[in-house]
């Protein structure tokens, strides 16, 4: 067996050149092909099978029975062959018979193997067959043999395309011409509407030559394509603008820490040492990382891995020579962009002024080019899957990213009615600006205190913009999320002082770190292992006081940027009250010692609990004597309370912030804590939505900390209600709840006159 991946991959590559070059007909090219592969690596079956008329055709077999080439079929997804291609994925069995989707072909002889190791044959990302190998001797194929067979068949996606085996559609991605009009659905990224015609990121770059002639002058070509790819991330890191300096520099950090990673180009340059082209090379490890990301469960890591892919795609652009993107040819009329993925540089280059929204196939919430296109107010809408077959570039399209969906080639009354909502929607936004500077008070005098969450650097700046009385919830974590390596005690300190000073004297509630479980990072081994549960996990105080280093740390940033002003800080996911004591405990001691040592104080150090979890409630009269002020996080509540995942799409509309047990459970905080005189607020996404917010007012919460958009719809809610009067509503839906509370609530609303844009 060879020593290496490359080395077996090369003298099959070495012996498929001459094939390859040779006049002799398809079919017996084939035939050719898989008796090299079986000799080189020796296995006892190779057998190829072709994508042709939507079934997967046995078109040559060294080991099988003759008879069986060009009769045995298998559908997409049916036995092991099937599979492989319907899932674009490797399979690798010692008993083949043990699978469940195993399927025999009594024509094929094939009872006697036991073995059996598939790999897709990938044409333009798609599977257009497979490469299998079997073996009679129960046993798995070695990885080194796995590696050889998917480079060969990078290889034979060439030889069967160009012989024009394939069904066309497959190879080259090919639909019906379209016309009708289609609504897809996808996961709101960033929110926003905008109207322009399709325009693809970039055109797919098909490697057509993937045996090489030289590789050293293949190795050569990467190097000079790896210097020019970092000088343009040098050159858009130095030229990306945003106004204020944030974390989306520090983004772009992140991407060009991956644009000089040498375990990268380590793997290319052993790719071309297997015998194939630059291009090849390159895209023999994107597949590599496709298929990792394929596995990845956590979503920051699978973020990381986008970044990868982005700049391999910027690679073979290079490389290629084809360096046309949207973005570099300019865009000429109102787009919106779609892309598989975007890396946070990519999106830079484009023009903002045409660049009118992105749609992705992939993408997630906590990706880097979200972070960087919510800085440059580029509406977002993700996942939304087959969009190749169902967008054709210069369709027309309306994206509504606060509906999850686009209208594609939209008929004159869809037209009509998008732009009827967007000149309303610019209308309420022009109203609601107009109350920057009016106070959020009742009718009835009562003043309510509307705060906005915050995560960045920039985003103080809606403090400007929506008049809000502060910041009520800064995501500390988010600093940590969109770093490489652990931000050090400095970094730190000068984003919590950047923040403060911006937001002058309104004040700002510091959350600190909330990492851990769902949040993992990656630099940071937490020990917890795979939690079934990660939002019930090892994580924010619990981890942070098991690692005080990282919260001495922080508590140093926080207290010595926060030098003669009063400092809010507040701890989240609070169990019990000596969670709440000791973390309290713990930046005392930092401050003393900091004073200890003639630094700058803040002129006080306000405390505060995050009331997620609903144990807390039960120890209100201990926790309550020793905090400032509370604040319920009613995202993660509500899922505690309801034993209810809001992740997951079943549960996530049938548990209502309205409901008789949500309500009962905010009033039994509230109470008690008026008697102690005890602020409590809600930072939660509930007390952004007007109808909530009225009956987080009627419970007798009178501060809300929102999404900046939702400050202005708030505010009117606040400046049409009467709060004795909702008050005494929600005492008597409580005393004698309805199944329908938001149905009676909106009712009520409705005939009060209470406004809920």
């Amino acid at each position: 067996m060879p020593v290496s991946a490359a080395a077996s991959a090369r003298e099959i590559l070495v012996r498929l050149h001459d094939v390859m070059a040779s006049r002799t007909p398809a079919q017996a090219k084939l035939n050719q092909v898989v008796q090299i592969i079986g000799e080189a690596i020796g296995s006892e079956v190779c057998s190829i099978y072709l994508l042709r008329e939507g079934v997967l055709e046995l078109f040559a077999t060294r080991g099988l029975a003759e008879e069986a080439v060009h009769v045995t079929k298998l559908a997409m997804g049916e036995g092991l062959v099937g599979t492989i291609a319907e899932d674009v994925e490797v399979l690798n069995l010692d008993e083949a018979a043990s699978h469940p989707d195993f399927a025999y072909k009594p024509e094929t002889g094939e009872d006697r193997f036991h073995s059996f190791a598939g790999v897709p044959i990938i044409r333009r990302e798609r599977a257009v067959g497979v490469l299998a190998v079997q073996h009679s001797e129960p046993r798995k194929y070695a990885d080194v043999e796995i590696e050889a067979l998917q480079t060969v068949a990078m290889v034979l996606s060439e030889l069967i395309a160009n012989a024009g085996l394939i069904d066309a559609a497959a190879g080259a991605g090919a639909r019906p011409q379209m016309t009708a009009t289609i609504r897809l659905s996808g996961q709101k990224l960033v929110e926003g509407m905008g109207s322009g015609f399709a325009v693809y990121h970039q055109p797919r770059i098909v490697v057509e030559h993937t045996v090489a002639e030289d590789i050293d002058a293949e190795r050569r070509r990467v190097y000079a394509a790896f210097d020019k790819m970092r000088e343009q991330i040098d050159r858009m890191a130095r030229e990306a603008e945003f106004g204020v300096a944030g974390e989306h520099v520090e983004v772009i950090e992140t991407y060009k820490m991956f644009a000089y990673d040498e375990g990268w180009a380590r793997r290319i340059n052993e790719a071309i040492d297997s015998g194939l082209t630059a291009e090849a090379a390159i895209e023999r490890v994107q597949q590599r990382t496709r298929q990792r990301m394929r596995q990845i469960d956590d979503p920051l890591l699978a973020d990381r891995m986008h970044d990868l892919e982005d700049l391999s795609n910027r690679l073979l652009r290079i490389v290629s020579g084809q360096m046309g993107t949207a973005a570099q040819l300019g865009l000429r009329q109102d787009t919106i962009l779609i892309a598989r993925n975007l890396g946070p540089a990519e999106l830079l280059e484009y023009d903002r002024r045409r660049l009118k929204g992105v749609i992705l196939e992939e993408g997630s919430l906590t990706a880097h080019v979200i972070i960087v296109a919510r800085a440059m107010g580029v509406p977002v809408l993700g996942r939304v899957s087959d969009v190749r077959r169902q967008i054709a570039d210069g369709d027309q399209l309306l994206l509504d990213v606060s509906e999850g969906s686009v209208l594609v080639r939209p008929s004159s009354a869809m037209e009509e009615a998008f732009d009827a909502k967007l000149e309303l929607r610019q209308k309420r936004r022009a109203a609601f600006a107009a109350l920057r500077d009016v106070p959020p008070v009742t009718k009835d005098g009562h003043r309510v205190t509307l705060m906005v969450n915050a995560g960045l650097r920039d985003d103080a700046a809606a403090l400007d913009t929506t008049g809000a009385d502060g910041i009520g919830l800064f995501r500390t974590e988010f600093q940590f999320l969109v770093s490489a390596t652990l931000p050090q005690r400095e970094r730190q300190q000068r984003l919590y002082r950047d923040v403060m000073e911006a937001a002058g004297d309104r004040p700002v509630v510091f959350r600190t770190i909330d990492i851990g479980g769902d949040k993992a990072l990656p630099y940071l081994n937490t020990e917890a292992g795979d939690e079934e549960n990660p939002a019930m996990g090892w994580r924010a105080l619990r981890l942070a006081l098991e690692r005080d280093g990282l919260m001495k740390a922080q508590a140093r940033a926080l207290i010595e940027a926060g030098a003669g002003r009063t400092l809010h800080v507040m701890f989240p996911m609070v169990s019990e009250a000596w969670e709440f004591d000791e973390a309290k405990s713990l930046f005392e001691a930092q401050r003393a010692w900091l004073g200890s040592r003639g630094r700058r104080l803040p002129l006080d150090v306000r405390y505060g609990a995050m009331l997620e979890v609903p144990a807390l409630a039960e120890q209100l009269d201990l926790i309550l004597p020793n905090v400032d002020f509370l604040s319920i996080g009613t995202n993660d509540l509500t899922q505690f309370l309801f034993a209810a995942d809001r992740a997951n799409p079943k549960l996530a509309e049938r548990y209502d912030w309205l409901s008789p047990s949500i309500l009962r459970f905010l009033r039994r905080v509230v109470e008690p804590a008026r008697e102690a005189d005890v602020p409590v607020g809600v930072c939660g996404e509930m007390g952004g939505r007007p109808l909530e917010a009225m009956a987080l007012i009627g419970l007798g919460i009178d501060r809300l900390s929102i999404t900046p958009a939702a400050v202005g719809p708030v505010k009117a809610m606040i400046r049409s209600l009467d709060r004795d009067a909702i008050t005494a509503e929600m005492a008597r839906l409580l005393a004698h709840p309805v199944r329908d509370m938001r149905g009676a609530l909106g009712a009520w609303a409705a005939t009060n006159g209470v406004e809920l844009a």
